[in-house]
């Protein structure tokens, strides 16, 4: 009987060892191409991603100032974005028609639910960006945010308006109404 010895192992290929051996580093007297802008061989074994959270903190410690302007800039960017949806919303308002339809309805619902919301949830909205220098100024950037809710809240107004829906006419509060008694009264005669 004859045992079985096993085999040795076979070698990695060629691509698995020159994948895990690094290339050697070119000279710089012997490279034909210039290094890219912003490449400095004096860092050292620094890649990115060091060089960027190192610097992330640096520029967070160093200038506040500059986080501040950052953050009223995202702050009016984020209290001006619903105002970009009041021409859509008014072209959609006048296209679905002044019947009343299920389509026509769920288009006034939804156009009064969002600017609601976000009336609702105003300090919520600009929670992330209040800090002490920057109380002030949010006022007036909140301003503007409740201002904007407030004309498409208007355009929402205006449609229920045009549909019809609104008691704007002597007709809609005729219930109300007293019979009017005439002070004089005038019978036909022949005669």
């Amino acid at each position: 009987m004859a045992t079985s010895q096993p085999l040795p192992p076979l070698p990695p290929p060629k691509w698995v060892v020159e994948l895990n051996s690094p290339l050697p580093r070119p000279s710089a007297s012997t490279s034909s191409i210039p290094d890219p802008p912003g490449f400095s061989r004096k860092t050292g074994g620094k890649n990115r991603a060091e060089k960027s959270s190192t610097s992330s903190i640096t520029s967070n410690t160093s200038k506040p100032a500059e986080t501040d302007t950052l953050k009223l800039k995202k702050a009016w960017e984020i209290a001006i974005a619903p105002s970009k949806s009041i021409p859509m919303n008014g072209i959609m308002m006048y296209m679905s028609g002044n019947t009343l339809q299920i389509f026509s309805i769920m288009m006034v619902f939804m156009l009064f639910k969002g600017p609601i919301q976000g009336l609702i949830n105003t300090n919520a909205v600009f929670a992330k960006f209040e800090s002490e220098t920057l109380r002030g100024k949010l006022l007036g950037v909140k301003a503007v945010y409740v201002l904007v809710q407030f004309a498409l809240l208007g355009l929402g107004v205006w449609k229920v308006n045009a549909m019809g829906l609104l008691p704007t006419t002597r007709s809609d509060w005729l219930a109300w109404e007293s019979e009017r008694q005439p002070h004089e009264t005038s019978y036909f005669a022949f005669g």
